[in-house]
């Protein structure tokens, strides 16, 4: 094994013989191999990582910490490791098993004498190992951070009037992929005008105005990494109701990011923002949570919401993302990443959130 599965193994206590994980993101995290379908055991003694032909060859050269079972029917070469290990009992993934994935191995269990056990208990036994970063974790998704950044300055010149949407959108994968990205992070946002009230809308074919916002909430993959960040610009012109807005999230993501420290409660960090924002004269226009974990999924815990009890502890990396949305009229929303110390936080983004007339 190595050290996750171990952590992992240890974990386990009382609770259960062994621990099922399906989902891509949690085998990655475990084994450091990538393919879309696949089954991690991880037992007492042992992880077992189970995969077909058209993945076997690859898992032998690069899975980590876990013995490699091709299988031809899951069925066989699980009951073996259950019977020879006398496995009773198996915690599954509760957010990732699918009624039929359910199904399929609880006949197999069942068959061999042994309990699932179907219950949040293995995504929290698993969060708890993957919410606090390695330091080769953060140097992922600050590779993955600088690909997103000078991404983004190399797309800015090319914004003119009557550019469309998407078309920013596709020159600024294209940008991130020529970085060495491996992908991006989700589908890109970029939306301007009346859509940046939308705080996921979808690019499409409207066209760069003067006196637009512009809204860009983009991230890189890197080595499985996301990185996570959002400007808005203005285009041609500004007007005060803008710039008051805009200054409004500023600060309220700068108090935000003041509130951020291992220690402080999830909640306190959005209280921060949203306090603000509130005070402002805008409640009713912030409707979205203040952050959220970035590692190997784009959005992971810990949650930075008004409910999250979760206390933050150093090595975890969280998002800023205050916004201001205003229904037919305009949005704002600023976003950075930052990685919680024992006496605040390092903010990763590096490029300015000054308001900028493109």
């Amino acid at each position: 094994m190595n050290t996750s599965t171990e952590m992992l193994s240890a974990l386990l206590g009382d609770k259960a013989d062994a621990a099922l994980i399906i989902s891509n993101s949690n085998r990655r995290y475990f084994t450091g191999f990538v393919s879309s379908l696949g089954y991690l055991l991880v037992t007492r003694k042992q992880a077992y990582l189970f995969v077909d032909f058209r993945y076997a060859e690859a898992a032998e050269k690069q899975a980590d910490g876990c013995e490699v079972i091709c299988y031809k029917d899951l069925e066989s070469d699980l009951s073996e490791i259950l019977v020879n290990e006398n496995i009773k009992s198996v915690l599954l993934e509760g957010s990732a098993f699918t009624l039929n994935d359910a199904q399929k191995i609880d006949g197999i269990l069942s068959k061999n004498n042994a309990q699932s056990i179907h219950s949040d208990e293995l995504d929290k036994l698993v969060s708890k190992l993957r919410i606090v970063k390695t330091s080769e974790e953060i140097e992922k998704i600050i590779h993955a951070q600088r690909i997103t950044e000078r991404a983004l300055s190399e797309t800015l010149p090319l914004i003119k009037e009557g550019v469309m949407e998407k078309d920013i959108a596709l020159e600024l994968e294209y940008k991130m992929r020529k970085l060495g990205a491996d992908g991006v992070s989700f589908d890109l946002i970029v939306i301007a005008g009346e859509k940046t009230s939308m705080p996921h809308g979808v690019p499409g074919d409207n066209r760069i105005k003067p006196g637009d916002f512009i809204t860009f909430d983009i991230g890189a993959l890197y080595e499985g990494y996301h990185s996570d960040m959002t400007r808005t610009y203005a285009y041609g012109c500004v007007n005060d109701k803008q710039k008051r807005v805009y200054y409004t999230v500023l600060q309220a993501q700068k108090l935000a990011l003041e509130a951020i420290g291992a220690g402080v409660k999830c909640a306190d960090v959005d209280r921060a923002a949203r306090d603000y924002i509130y005070h402002a004269g805008y409640e009713g226009y912030f409707g979205h949570s203040t952050g959220h974990g970035v590692g190997l999924d784009i959005h992971e815990q810990p949650f930075v919401s008004s409910k999250s009890e979760t206390v933050l502890q150093s090595g975890m990396v969280i998002t800023a993302e205050p916004g201001i949305y205003l229904p037919g009229e305009f949005g704002v929303r600023i976003e950075d990443m930052a990685v919680v110390t024992s006496d605040g936080c390092i903010n990763l983004a590096t490029i300015t959130k000054e308001l900028i007339v493109l």
